[in-house]
């Protein structure tokens, strides 16, 4: 669990409720179930236009990696790569054939199967960076989800905030339906910057973060697995794997 997430999203949503009680505003004047439609309903729409169902599923599930993200494995890596160095080395490259079905990434898998099959060095390189090349357009097209939200839910509030002044006007004969809709077109306002600038852009920044960093992750896993293949001596791979720590 990723505490300093947490942590963050609850003081700014901390900071904002108790700016706004400290100023002699009342709790119960954010919650407006119109506005918060208007928003999350109108945002969410409008970036499924844009993005595509797939991309939009994907993007919402990827969202739990800014609060629970993956376990670092980095050290685990080095010990394999190492005890598979020493194998090829000692017994040839089919040994280990054995760990293909050990491992549980799909990526350093198919990588160790590449060398199993005894494809050279170099071949190996260029078809596991046209996998990373795959990856890193997928997963960007999926956090461009939350980078989205965060373009179009300020536009959304506003447009919130219009549809609340219509309904004003529309009811200045009866004073007590103005106090709702003056109500709804602030509180939508707020709701749409909010949204965008305390969530939506920030789970968008950190999950490209996350995506940088796993690519540089399967960039160390390439070149480790290109000196397994070509033979190198263990301790220089751990050497080189431990300079991406």
């Amino acid at each position: 669990m990723d505490w300093g997430s947490i942590a963050g999203l609850v003081l700014a949503l901390t900071g904002v409720l108790a700016g706004h009680l400290l100023e002699g505003g009342q709790a119960a004047s954010l919650l407006q179930p119109a506005a918060f439609m208007i928003v999350v309903f109108g945002t969410a729409g409008a970036v499924l236009l844009q993005t595509g169902i797939r991309n939009f599923v994907r993007g919402v599930k990827m969202a739990r990696f800014v609060f629970a993200p993956p376990d670092d494995d980095h050290g685990k890596l080095i010990r394999e790569m190492s005890k598979w160095s020493a194998a090829a080395r000692r017994e040839g490259l089919l040994s280990l054939e054995r760990y293909v079905d050990e491992v549980r990434d799909p990526f350093l898998r198919k990588g160790l199967r590449l060398i199993v099959d005894g494809i050279d060095p170099f071949k190996l390189r260029e078809i596991l960076e046209a996998e990373i090349d795959s990856y890193e357009r997928r997963e960007r097209l999926a956090a461009r989800v939350w980078e989205s939200a965060g373009g179009y839910a300020p536009t959304v509030g506003i447009l919130g905030a219009v549809l609340g002044l219509i309904h004003v006007m529309e009811n200045l004969t009866d004073p007590s339906r103005l106090g709702s809709g003056i109500a709804v077109a602030f509180v939508a306002t707020i709701y749409g910057v909010g949204f965008a600038n305390l969530v939506f852009l920030p789970i968008g920044g950190k999950l490209k973060a996350m995506i940088n960093d796993e690519i540089a992750r399967r960039e160390m896993l390439i070149t480790a697995l290109a000196g397994i293949a070509s033979g190198d001596n263990p301790r220089l791979m751990e050497e080189r794997m431990a300079v991406h720590s």
